[in-house]
């Protein structure tokens, strides 16, 4: 028997006294959230956000914001990292300044089914752009580019090389 919800008791078993569906959707915040707005409003021309379409996989990635990058500082030159998942090479655009680095990528996609009288289409695009500031001079000239699985990393030559140093700790 599945005990009563009150202010001092709130360990009521997900599943008791559900069903196995009722009891899965308890237990996913965002299917619930994706099923409430099915409910309130007709999406019947745009698919589930939740990954259930190879459409909007591809910009899973880029559902918290930017993508993540990495600029690291070498004593030569400046690597930046950046992680564009589902993008091709052609879809990306990099600018590249004596101090940041802009990198762009656009993508656009179409879908068609058709089926006797049944005709479904479905157009997808995407698009970031993120500016990273580097932490110094760099020579724009003989900066290099390479992308490969979804990663592009920029090699940026320094104008001055860093003269670093151990330093004893006391």
């Amino acid at each position: 028997m599945a005990k009563k919800s009150t202010k001092e008791s709130r360990d009521v078993p997900v599943s008791a006294g559900k069903s196995a569906p009722e009891a899965s959707r308890a237990m996913s915040p965002f299917r619930e959230f994706d099923r409430m707005l099915d409910s309130f409003f007709d999406r019947g021309w745009m698919p589930s956000m939740r990954g259930e379409h190879p459409l909007w996989e591809r910009f899973a990635a880029f559902e918290k914001g930017m993508p993540k990058v990495d600029v690291i500082d070498r004593d030569a030159e400046v690597v930046v990292r950046a992680e564009a998942p589902g993008f091709e090479r052609e879809e990306l655009d990099v600018s590249v300044t004596d101090g940041a680095v802009t990198i762009k990528g656009e993508h656009r996609e179409e879908s068609k089914e058709e089926e006797g009288d049944y005709f479904h289409s479905e157009i997808s695009q995407g698009s970031f752009t993120r500016t990273v500031a580097l932490p110094c001079e760099i020579d724009a000239d003989k900066a290099e580019a390479s992308f490969k699985n979804g990663m592009l990393e920029l090699t940026l030559p320094k104008l001055k090389r860093a003269n670093r140093r151990k330093l004893e700790v006391k």
